[in-house]
This record gives structure tokens, C-alpha cells and sequence, in this order.
């Protein structure tokens, strides 16, 4: 049963009969002990559906229903118990420890004074370890690398107890590692804690890889879900951008550019790793690989590349300076 579901929901903005419909026709479930990944270009409506979904603005048309109630009809303080949201702007709180950061999550289940019980400090404690950062808890969020203040936030989310976590661009401000680590961490507290976890990203590699289902915006804004494989079989994923220089790769997982070639040839390479760096290369340097082309050259190494008369050459830029020529 879900969670979070909308009816025919359209969102945009503005005010009064002066509103931007952006993406409408919304009929979206989201289920407890699930991970969605929200995918899409910039502008394309991903921030606004959010806000629309966790009440922070009103839907141009159609409803949402949590837990079986109509959004409505739930008030703030209710709400702040159903939905977490972690928003995609920069930490701010430096002065706060990571402690004193996460308790603010307990704010929708404390009196009107906000003062902890044994209860609520043992609930942030397990918050703190159930992200990893317990032997920070008394640092100041000044002091932490953006990786640490994001699992702090999550941990924050986590301490309102709520059976919904939506995550804008969560990942937005991190490096390679910490983007991994976030995302697999999202993915451990959806199986784990059956929350249901819903975020948009343009983390593509590790939304296919850890995301259970896809809500795709396509450049059209249509939006096209399922689970992952089937969004990625159905061809959504090639609809995001209506740029055709910008290309998804389904083996990679990811976009790439599609660059301008002379001539294209088919490559013959035991190492796949060594493969995949050498098309590259070639790429950049004008020639495009097609399995179905009639020249075939042969990879043995980065400086070991066998061309179709059998000279082999060392640089990738003379080969294919070669191929060019070869009729």
C-alpha cells in the first residue's frame, strides 16, 4: 500500500490565474522500504514537484494523499511526523554540534518547549549511529567536510521518525566517494528501516545502481516511472535531454557526448578496462566505433594498436589520423 500517492497532480508556479503548469498528469505512488529517484534536466520541474508533494507549495491541480488522508487535511504538525525533508541548499548551522543538530529533528514529537526526554536523546544517539557519525556528535557542523554534514542531515530526518524521507539533490555539494557513500546510505535506511525514500538526482550511475524505482522527466515533461530496469528497457532514459549530442549509454549506466567522427571502425580488445579508455580515445581524436563497420583494428595496449594493414602504432592521434585516410 503506498505511502504517498497523487491524483491526476499537475505543479508549476506563480500566482492567481498567472500560473506556469510544469509537469501535470502526476498519478505517482511511492511505497515504505522502497528507494525512487527523481531523474531530470535542470529547470525540469524536479524542486517544484517536491515541494508540491511534501506541502510546502499547493498543487495548480489534483491531490496528494499521505497515509491515506488527503495532504489538505493533515496539519503541520502531523505532517512533520509522515514527511523529513532534506532540502538541497548548503548546511548552515555552524555553531550547532551534530548532536545538537540532529535533536532539532525531534522537534514534531517534544512539548511546546522542545526539552529532550531519555527517549528522545536515545533516538538521536541511535540516529547518529545508524548513519555513521557518532564519534562526531560533539563537533561543531562548522567543522565538518560536506560529506559529514550531509549524513547529518539525513541523521536530522531521521530523528523525526517519520515513514517518508524526501531528499532534494542530496548529493549536489559532494565528492565522488561521499556521493556513493550517501546514496548507498539512503538505499541501507529504505531496506533497513522501512522508510520510504524518495530524491532527485543527477547522479545517474548510482540512482540506476541503488534506486528501486525511476521517476523520469523527460524533455518534454512527460514523466515516465517504473522499476528501474523498466524504465531504463523502455527507452526513457534517452528522452531526458533534447540535446542529441548527449546520449545515454546503458552499459555505462550514464550520459555521454556524442563528439563529431571522420570515420568509424570496429575494435577488437581482450581487456574490457583497456577497451572502454581506448574508445575514448578515439573518440576524442575523431573516430567512432561501430561493431558493424568493416575496418577492425586490434587493441593489445595503450601504445600497441594494430590497424587494419597491420602497422602497428603508438599514439591513438596517428591511428587515426591512418583510418582517416583509409577508403
Amino acid at each position: 500500500m503506498a505511502i504517498l500517492e497523487t491524483h491526476n497532480l499537475a505543479v508549476g508556479f506563480g500566482q492567481g490565474s498567472k500560473r506556469t503548469v510544469l509537469l501535470q498528469g502526476l498519478n505517482l505512488r511511492l511505497e515504505q522500504g522502497r528507494m525512487v529517484a527523481l531523474l531530470g534536466r535542470n529547470g525540469a520541474g524536479k524542486s517544484t514537484m517536491l515541494k508540491a508533494l511534501t506541502c510546502d507549495t499547493m498543487p495548480i491541480k489534483g491531490s496528494v494523499v499521505i497515509d491515506g488522508k488527503p495532504s489538505t487535511a493533515i496539519n503541520k504538525r502531523d505532517l512533520s511526523r509522515l514527511v523529513a525533508l532534506v532540502a538541497t541548499e548548503r548546511i548552515m548551522g555552524g555553531a550547532f554540534t551534530i548532536r545538537e543538530l540532529v535533536a532539532l529533528g525531534r522537534q514534531p514529537h517534544t512539548g511546546f518547549l522542545g526539552r529532550l526526554s531519555r527517549h528522545d536523546n536515545e533516538i538521536v544517539d541511535a540516529c547518529l549511529e545508524a548513519v555513521g557519525i557518532t564519534h562526531k556528535a560533539e563537533q561543531h557542523v562548522a567543522n565538518l567536510s560536506d560529506g559529514e554534514r550531509q549524513k547529518a542531515m539525513v541523521a536530522k530526518a531521521l530523528a523525526q521518525e517519520t515513514p517518508i524521507i524526501v531528499l532534494d539533490e542530496p548529493t549536489a555539494f559532494l565528492d565522488v566517494a561521499s556521493r556513493i557513500e550517501t546514496m548507498k546510505l539512503l538505499h541501507k535506511l529504505a531496506r533497513e528501516q522501512h522508510k520510504a525514500v524518495l530524491l532527485s538526482s543527477h547522479d545517474i550511475s548510482q540512482s540506476l545502481l541503488l534506486a528501486d524505482e525511476l521517476w523520469v522527466i523527460t524533455s518534454d515533461r512527460e514523466v515516465i516511472t517504473g522499476s528501474t530496469e523498466q524504465v531504463v528497457m523502455s527507452g526513457a532514459m534517452d528522452k531526458v535531454f533534447s540535446d542529441t549530442a548527449i546520449m545515454f549509454n546503458g552499459s555505462l549506466c550514464d550520459y555521454e557526448a556524442q563528439l563529431p567522427s571522420s570515420v568509424a571502425v570496429k575494435v577488437k580488445c581482450d581487456d574490457p578496462v583497456l577497451e572502454r579508455c581506448m574508445v575514448n580515445a578515439l573518440l576524442r581524436n575523431g573516430v567512432a566505433v561501430d561493431d558493424d563497420s568493416d575496418k577492425a583494428i586490434e587493441i593489445k595496449a595503450v601504445d600497441n594498436i594494430v590497424l587494419p594493414s597491420g602497422d602497428v602504432l603508438s599514439s591513438v592521434s596517428e591511428a587515426a589520423q591512418r583510418l582517416a585516410t583509409i577508403n
